[in-house]
Formats: C-alpha cells, sequence, structure tokens
C-alpha cells in the first residue's frame, strides 16, 4: 500500500513537470513595427499599383519554434501608394482607397488578422491559417510563410492573397459589373509582410 502511495505521488510530480513544461515552452513574441513592413498591390486590366499600409499592434504566441497563435492590426488610415510620381494623382487614389468604394476607413479604421493554427510543409515553409477582418467582415485565409529563428530574435515573410469581393469591397469588379472594359479591377490584392519579431 505504501509503495502505491509512492508511485501515485511520483506520477502526479512527474505530470505536474510535464505540464509546467509544456506552458513554459510557450512564449509570446511582440512585433517590432518599426523593423516591419507590408506592401500592398492592386491589379487591373491597365496594369497594377503599389503601396503600403503600416502596423498599429502584432504578436505571435510560440510553443517551442512552432506558431500556435498570434494577432496582427493594421492602421487602415496609413495606406500610401508608392508608384505614382504626380502628388495630385497619387493623393487622388489613396483618398479613393480610403473611401467607401474600397476601405471606408472612417468607420473601419483597423484590419486585423488572427492565426489560429500553423503546419509545416515539406517544402520547408509553414502553413498558417487564421481569420482576417476588413470593414466589420471576418473570413478566414490561409498562406504560407518563411520563418528563421536568429538568436532571440525571429523572421517571418510572406504573401497573402486575399479577394477584396468576400469584404463587400465590389468597386470595378468584373464579377458585378458589365461593361467595365480597360477600367475594370482585379478582385484579388496582395500583401507582401516582412516581419521581425
Amino acid at each position: 500500500m505504501k509503495t502505491k502511495r509512492i508511485l501515485l505521488g511520483l506520477a502526479f510530480v512527474m505530470g505536474a513537470l510535464l505540464v509546467n513544461t509544456n506552458v513554459n515552452a510557450q512564449k509570446s513574441m511582440s512585433l517590432k513595427i518599426d523593423d516591419s513592413k507590408v506592401e500592398w498591390t492592386g491589379k487591373k486590366v491597365t496594369g497594377e499599383h503599389h503601396g503600403t499600409v503600416v502596423f498599429k499592434s502584432g504578436s505571435l504566441q510560440m510553443d517551442g519554434s512552432k506558431i500556435v497563435g498570434g494577432e496582427f492590426v493594421m492602421d487602415m488610415t496609413s495606406i500610401k501608394n508608392t508608384d505614382i510620381t504626380s502628388d495630385k494623382y497619387r493623393g487622388d487614389l489613396e483618398k479613393h482607397l480610403k473611401s467607401d468604394d474600397f476601405f471606408g476607413v472612417s468607420n473601419f479604421p483597423e484590419s486585423k488578422f488572427v492565426v489560429k493554427e500553423s503546419k509545416k510543409l515539406q517544402n520547408g515553409k509553414v502553413l498558417v491559417k487564421g481569420e482576417i477582418s476588413i470593414k466589420g467582415i471576418t473570413k478566414p485565409l490561409e498562406f504560407e510563410v518563411d520563418s528563421h529563428q536568429h538568436g532571440d530574435s525571429f523572421h517571418m515573410s510572406g504573401v497573402m492573397v486575399i479577394d477584396r469581393t468576400l469584404f463587400g469591397i465590389k468597386y470595378g469588379s468584373g464579377s458585378f459589373f458589365d461593361n467595365l472594359g480597360d477600367k475594370t479591377i482585379y478582385n484579388d490584392f496582395e500583401l507582401k509582410f516582412d516581419l521581425m519579431f
């Protein structure tokens, strides 16, 4: 009976140690906003435009080297164009992108991506799955990233491809309007990101 109690006690202690080890292995890493960047690309029949948007905040939850969670908030009022040289036309485009035709930043100043899970792929990349919220609408999104640990720092890069019409952004979309001709704007836009933690 005494031996049984000792064995049970040891099992309890070992179980507690395993739980503590797992908890301690998980850590939160804060995004280094000044060292991180997001570049957007929007395409149309006659060409494409490029620009940037700035993070308000960001964090990753890690279990060892595995990404298990995270949240990133983008400041949609910071949308800028980087390819138009004319101050007037660049300003006109930025104003239009911030209007209700597109991201409606006066009512929806933030967009958010929440990491739900990740999986290591055979090509060495990591598949990240989560949910993105734009203009108050939330949809699932997954994409591949390259990730590297550098001492206490962590680097992650990749490209999100987002169908804007899923978030009610239908302006210039050939899926909803006929006879747009060369004014057609493609539904998908890209967010190329380079993040440091």
